[in-house]
C-alpha cells in the first residue's frame, strides 16, 4: 500500500487552502496574513513588556522607516516593505541561527511565498534589487531598535550587531506594545491605505 505523503498545506481563518509547497496568489489574503504576523512574535518572544514583539508591528516599522530613507517612494515599494516578513504568518519567525541550521529549505519556501504574496497584491514576484537594498537597511535599523528598547541588548552590542543607526533616522521612534488585534488592525488599516494609494 502506497505511503500517503505528508500534508503539505495548512486551512487559513479565511477558509483559504494555502499549500506552502505550491503557493497560489488565489489562496493569499490580507486578513490571515494580518492576523498570523500579529501572533508571531519576534526574537523568540525574549522581549520586555506585557505582549509579544509581533512580526506585524515589527513589519509596520520597516515600513514607517523605509518613508524616513525615502519619503519620496512609490506606494507599491512602502507596501513591498509592508510585507518584507509576509511569508511568516505560516512559516513563523526563525532567529537567524535557526535558519542558518536549517539550511537552504527555508530559503526557498521563503521565497515561494513571497513571490505569491507579492503577485497577489500587485508587486513582481521578484522585488527589483535597489527596492530589496532600502528594506533591508530599514530592517536593521528596526532590529537595532527592538534589540535595546526591548531585547535586553547594550548599544555597542546592537552596534556590532545589527550597525550603529544614523541618530536623525530613528529620532522619536519609540516601540510600544499593543495586544495582538489592535495590531492586527493596525497592520490590515495600513495595507489598505498603501493599496488604496496604488
Amino acid at each position: 500500500m502506497p505511503k500517503t505523503p505528508p500534508r503539505a498545506w495548512q486551512r487559513m481563518l479565511s477558509g483559504r487552502r494555502l499549500d506552502l509547497l505550491d503557493p497560489t496568489p488565489m489562496d493569499i489574503e490580507i486578513v490571515d496574513i494580518a492576523h498570523g504576523l500579529a501572533f508571531v512574535a519576534r526574537w523568540n518572544g525574549q522581549t520586555r513588556g506585557d505582549f509579544a514583539y509581533s512580526v506585524a508591528e515589527h513589519s509596520l516599522l520597516v515600513e514607517d522607516i523605509c518613508a524616513r530613507l525615502k519619503p519620496d517612494w512609490a506606494p507599491r515599494w512602502r507596501l513591498a516593505a509592508l510585507l518584507h516578513d509576509a511569508p511568516e504568518y505560516v512559516i513563523g519567525d526563525m532567529i537567524s541561527p535557526v535558519k542558518a541550521a536549517v539550511g537552504p529549505g527555508y530559503r526557498a519556501l521563503d521565497d515561494r511565498l513571497s513571490a505569491a504574496i507579492h503577485l497577489r497584491f500587485g508587486l513582481p514576484a521578484v522585488l527589483p534589487g535597489p527596492v530589496k537594498t532600502v528594506i533591508k537597511r530599514a530592517d536593521k535599523l528596526s532590529a537595532w531598535l527592538e534589540a535595546t528598547q526591548l531585547a535586553g541588548f547594550s548599544t555597542p552590542e546592537a552596534d556590532r550587531f545589527f550597525g550603529a543607526p544614523d541618530p536623525g533616522l530613528i529620532a522619536g521612534l519609540s516601540l510600544v506594545l499593543r495586544p495582538p488585534l489592535a495590531v492586527r488592525d493596525a497592520f490590515t488599516a495600513r495595507h489598505a491605505a498603501l493599496m488604496g494609494a496604488l
